[in-house]
């Protein structure tokens, strides 16, 4: 069964190239979200195996909606990765702080590499 999994970023040139690299390894992109408030709607209606959230969502914090999305209450939470253009150790503090299970360099983003995080 392939991974489920839910984009959230405000690129939509990301979105686009993420959707298609994750789709040709064998992930599915059931949905994609480009504020906080739609991925949270999107998390509850569709029930992602994973959410990917970047860090810095234009005017919001990616931090924000990963807490968001693991408080939301009435529905199954799915882990969350951030991911970000940036190094890891620029937010090392910020992600071990936060809900989300793990971190993926959109560099590096891969179904490999979501696996190797979601500890699969």
């Amino acid at each position: 069964m392939a991974l489920r999994v839910l984009l959230v970023d405000d690129n939509s040139n990301f979105l686009g190239a993420a959707s298609d690299l994750l789709e040709r390894e064998g992930v599915e992109v059931i949905g994609v979200a480009t504020t906080g408030a739609e991925a949270i709607r999107l998390a509850t209606e569709l029930q992602p195996d994973v959410t990917l959230v970047d860090i810095d969502l234009g005017d919001e914090s990616g931090f924000d909606v990963a807490r968001a999305l693991a408080d939301e209450e009435g529905r199954n939470r799915s882990p969350v990765v951030l991911v970000s253009t940036h190094a890891e150790k620029d937010f090392a503090d910020l992600i071990a702080s936060s809900p989300a299970v793990g971190f993926v360099s959109k560099a590096d983003l891969s179904a490999r590499r979501l696996t190797e995080v979601l500890g699969h």
